[in-house]
């Protein structure tokens, strides 16, 4: 009688096919991942679009520059103050023109306190996915405070659609600033606490260490930009390497980890928060006087108690409303450093009030790019992290 086994390596197991999401509460929003798994073993990863799927950038060419603005909020959902300004900045471009001093400022402002928010939001929901329940409640306390300073400017708490082209929507309301110092100043404690809690949490480290790895040469490659990229290695930032709308005048570090995982992920977004503090502060501190839009009757409508009074200020912003801004034949890209990475606006301009092509670039999508290079090999579990700390947002990815 033959008692002869085959070894353990000469057996073959056959691979299961898992759809994850489009309705998974891991994938973040109704992104669907195509795995392919050996057991637990992720044999590959393939992540599906278009399930959030919104036409914005084909809608571009039937709405003026103006018009467009709100849509823009669609984007990251969770950073739409952040939005405006890069596709406001891609109009301004276009024009030749540059918003006043004042305007930059407040711009600078809104873009950190947006940055601050949509990592809080990163936070609260990444720690969810891996366990640490109590986080999420620390997280949006803060960002609820966030909320409440967004409303006070904006109106609203989401789809704030504040900027304009050539400046702003209004000035910061009475006792604005004072309201926003007051958070800056309590923040510090607040997030230490949350640092306390995970940094050198035995269990967080354990499942973000290691997890979803990707090479600086990798990194870049694939076109990751933002927190990802940083945590790479890659010391690349749009307010440093292409300073915009007086960046050049704040005094803030870049943070960068060197061994590109989920880790170090999560250490370069807690430090973003603690640097967009400090940019925050100097906006308040340094923040100059005069108009918040240019003098230029072409760009900026006149106030609302002129038009109703005057006959050339009504005609003056009939046309901007109905025809748009005139702008001249051409195209730009502009692009900012936004809370996931490089959110770019390209344009073409046949003249006239409206676009010709527009294109969006993204941070998301790129970043969404590596996901199956960063996934192979790995147990399914760890596909939750590398989706976490990628902290992709659908509404920017399937725009």
């Amino acid at each position: 009688m033959n008692t002869t086994h085959p070894a353990v390596t000469d057996l073959r197991t056959e691979t299961m096919t898992l759809n994850m999401g489009p309705s998974h509460p891991g994938t973040h929003g109704v992104l669907r991942l195509l795995l392919e798994v050996d057991g637990e073993t992720v044999v590959s990863a393939q992540p599906i679009l278009g399930y959030l799927h919104s036409g914005k950038e084909k809608i571009a060419e039937h709405r003026t520059y103006h018009q467009f603005i709100p849509y823009t909020d669609r984007l990251d959902y969770v950073a739409p103050l952040s939005n405006n300004v890069a596709y406001v900045l891609a109009v301004e471009k276009l024009l030749g023109i540059e918003a006043t001093p004042r305007a930059q400022y407040i711009r600078v402002l809104c873009c950190e306190l947006a940055r601050i928010s949509a990592h809080l939001l990163w936070l609260g929901t990444m720690a969810v996915d891996l366990g640490a329940v109590t986080i999420i409640f620390y997280a949006f306390r803060e960002r609820e405070k966030l909320n409440r300073l967004f409303e006070d400017l904006t109106g609203v708490r989401m789809n704030t659609s504040y900027t304009r082209v050539g400046g702003l929507a209004w000035d910061l309301p009475e006792g604005f600033e004072s309201r926003v110092r007051a958070f800056l100043d309590e923040f510090p404690s607040q997030l230490k606490e949350m640092d306390g809690l995970l940094t050198r949490n035995r269990i967080w480290y354990d499942r973000c260490r290691g997890v979803g790895v990707i090479s600086r040469e990798d990194a870049i490659a694939y076109g990751l930009t933002g927190p990802s990229l940083r945590a790479a290695g890659v010391a690349w930032d749009l307010r440093k390497a292409r300073p915009y709308s007086s960046y050049e005048h704040f005094e803030f570090d870049v943070p960068v980890e060197e061994a590109g995982d989920s880790y170090a992920r999560y250490l370069v977004r807690m430090e973003e928060m603690r640097q967009a503090r400090r940019i925050a502060l100097q906006a308040i501190e340094r923040m100059p006087g005069g108009p918040i839009s240019v003098p230029d009757p072409k760009i900026t409508p006149p106030p609302k108690r002129r038009i109703l009074c005057s006959m050339e200020e009504l005609i003056q912003d009939f046309e901007i409303v109905v025809f748009g801004h005139r702008a001249p034949k051409g195209e730009v890209y502009h692009s900012i450093e936004a809370p996931k990475g490089e959110l770019g606006f390209y344009i073409i301009s046949e003249g006239g009030g409206k676009p010709y092509r527009l294109k969006i670039r993204s941070p998301s999508f790129c970043n969404l790019s590596a996901m199956s290079k960063m996934v192979e090999g790995r147990l399914l579990s760890d596909v939750v992290t590398v989706i976490s700390s990628l902290d992709p947002v659908m509404g920017e990815v399937d725009r």
